[in-house]
């Protein structure tokens, strides 16, 4: 009896220090009901259109069709994942997704975080907030638009980039038709509209840090590039850390709109991603099943990746998303 005694005192203050956290965490809910209530939006959005669709992915196992319904259809197990590793499309599609976002995280990363250390160190307010602004609008305008203007300014014609060429090499370059080019027009334009938004949270991160640091740098003799490196740089890494591992789950996606305004005929064999496949054999040739196939096969991947490169970056000191 008296062995036992630890063991149960150990439970009742186990018990007893859940019972408080638990009150403490009511308490506060109660204090701050009304963030909570402006929450709730938010998560209606996610419960209806990010986690309720998530019941249809049982359709990758079965030969779905509209007059059997999602439940009724016939389940044929891995036949279509089967299918897809044995298509020589999707590994086409695959290694033009993983290239495009190869390019777009190397080359577009970097991009907000140099522009932001650029910003931070303006000091005539005017020219800073007109430059922010011409840097934020692209993100606001549809790829509809910015396509038609990325289209019309590499046009072998009339396009403003071919009007120079011509003038100072004689010739032109079909951009748009070109294998090669492709992919670099396509990343240049995905960090002309994104790299401007991005720029916004690494501000924010950099009005957080101490100016007092920066003063002591001063009055040690540390030159503008040493207190980028050296305070800057180190005041917006755990911003970068979350940036990262968040840039690592879309490493299997590329966006549809984008890549449907900038692709043509002539360029299917780099410009066909896995967005682009899924729409066309998916939506247009109503192959629902085997599109959901490869679109949970996605998912998988993109959520391996994001468990990776979060543990990845705790190992280095940095705090993950969990």
């Amino acid at each position: 009896m008296k062995g036992n005694l630890p063991a149960a005192e150990e439970r009742t203050g186990m018990g007893t220090t859940a019972r408080t956290s638990g009150q403490a965490a009511w308490r506060r809910m109660r204090q701050d009901k009304h963030l909570y209530l402006m929450l709730l939006p938010v998560i209606g959005f996610y419960l209806l259109f990010k986690y309720a669709p998530m019941a249809g992915e049982i359709i990758a196992f079965k030969n779905y069709r509209f007059a059997d319904g999602v439940f009724g259809s016939q389940w044929v197990g891995f036949k279509h994942f089967q299918m897809i590793f044995a298509s020589p499309d999707f590994w086409r599609i695959l290694r033009n997704t993983l290239v495009l976002n190869l390019y777009s995280l190397v080359f577009g990363f970097p991009v907000p975080i140099v522009l932001a250390l650029l910003l931070n160190e303006v000091r005539l307010n005017w020219y800073k907030r007109v430059v922010q602004n011409m840097l934020y609008i692209p993100h606001f305008m549809s790829w509809a638009v910015l396509g038609s203007i990325v289209v019309a300014a590499l046009s072998p014609s009339t396009g403003i980039v071919n009007l120079i060429l011509k003038k100072i090499t004689g010739e032109t370059i079909y951009f748009m038709a070109d294998s090669f080019w492709w992919p670099i027009a396509y990343t240049i334009s995905g960090i002309w509209r994104e790299a401007g938004w991005g720029t916004i949270l690494y501000l924010a991160a950099m009005a957080s840090i101490d100016p007092q640091l920066y003063e002591a740098a001063k009055i040690d003799g540390a030159a503008k590039l040493r207190q980028i490196w050296h305070i800057t740089l180190p005041g917006i890494r755990g911003t970068i850390a979350i940036l990262l591992i968040l840039r690592m789950g879309q490493m299997m996606d590329v966006g549809l709109e984008q890549t449907l305004v900038l692709q043509n005929n002539s360029v299917l064999d780099v410009a066909d991603v896995i967005s682009t496949y899924v729409y066309r054999v998916g939506l247009q040739n109503m192959s629902y099943s085997y599109t959901t196939a490869i679109g949970l096969f996605q998912s998988v991947i993109g959520l391996i990746l994001v468990i990776g490169v979060n543990r990845l970056i705790r190992v280095t000191g940095e705090r993950g998303l969990w």
